[in-house]
């Protein structure tokens, strides 16, 4: 029996433009490289040489900054507020006496949370303001965070404030969650694998300020000192833990040392600072060093009458691009 003549076929779409194997388990790997690639290429674009990391809560967010009255929020980096009976009391609940113990203590906590808030705003303001003073071609020390509500929208705000570019490396959640709005446009980034988001923090990062925070916070912090320990990283990295009573009620990191799990050296990766301007003064002295490392590095590089340099001359990369730090 003679078969039928076939209909014609469309085309067939373009492997990158096919969503389906974009979006499979076997286009795995192209979705990795588009999160290392993509970010880079806009890195270069505005010419970010390296960065200043905020960590801290994404569960309070202001409501209004002014009168600091918050609101607590249903998940990390959610925009959907937390049930009724988990929200701190208002003033006039408290003083009607209609809110419930577990309320007052979230209120206490509330006004705890906005005075860290208007100190991360502040702080990053402080960085802004003096790594634009800096010469070069490249934008030093940009403020970055984790793009959401709370501290990292504190981070960034003050960052905008000061007029200077801000960085927002967010993360794909399976529920509804949106960008602060003080992020700088074209350095607004999402994420859908953590590992990528987490490359981007350490490998640009020069400081990290580590404010109050619940699991996250504290996974950011202990895989970046982690890289600083084993010297992963080919670069030193000032780390500021902020509000050392928070911290100190949270966790005792000299029980580490005292128990032999980590050297007593270790302490030494990180310092607390319970002002903006403490903090300021520990992350300028700490960028200082970097700065002065990096221009005897160049000036060895430039100097007259040694014959042909032992190094290639700058790439466009290192030019332009941003400082990935070497690894170990």
């Amino acid at each position: 029996m003679q078969r039928k003549s076939p209909e014609p076929l469309a085309a067939a779409p373009l492997a990158y433009e096919n969503p389906e194997f974009l979006n499979s388990p076997d286009g795995r790997m192209l979705r990795i490289i588009a999160e290392y690639y993509e970010p880079m290429t806009r890195f270069r674009r505005e010419r970010i040489q390296d960065t200043v990391v905020f960590f801290g809560s994404a569960r309070f967010r202001a409501l209004d900054v002014a009168s600091h009255e918050l609101e607590l929020l249903e998940n990390t980096g959610s925009i959907t507020p937390a049930p009724a009976d988990e929200q701190p009391a208002r003033a006039h609940e408290v003083a009607r006496g209609e809110a419930s113990e577990q309320r007052l203590r979230l209120a206490e906590a509330a006004v705890e949370m906005s005075r860290y808030y208007e100190d991360a705003r502040t702080l990053a303001g402080l960085v802004s303001r003096w790594a634009m003073t800096l010469p070069g071609r490249r934008r030093r020390y940009v403020i970055t965070s984790g793009g959401g509500p709370g501290i990292m929208e504190a981070a960034n705000r003050g960052a905008y404030e000061a007029g200077a570019k801000t960085i927002g490396l967010n993360i794909k959640l399976p529920f509804e969650q949106m960008p602060n709005p003080y992020i700088t446009p074209d350095l607004n980034f999402e994420f859908h694998y953590f590992f990528m988001r987490k490359f981007w923090f350490a490998y640009l990062a020069k400081a990290l300020v580590v404010f109050p925070g619940g699991f996250g916070t504290m996974d950011e912090m202990f895989e970046l000192l982690t890289l600083a320990q084993t010297q992963k990283l080919a670069k030193k990295i000032t780390v500021v833990i902020y509000g050392p009573s928070y911290w100190k009620s949270v966790i005792n990191l000299d029980v580490f040392a005292q128990k032999g799990v980590i050297a007593r050296k270790d302490l030494d990766l990180f310092q607390f600072a319970d002002t903006p301007q403490e903090a300021f003064d520990l992350l300028k002295a700490g960028l200082t060093e970097d700065l002065q490392l990096q221009a005897a590095a160049e000036h060895e590089h430039a100097l007259p009458g040694v014959g042909v340099p032992e190094t290639p001359a700058p790439s466009a990369q290192e030019l332009l691009g941003p400082d990935i730090a070497k690894t170990r």
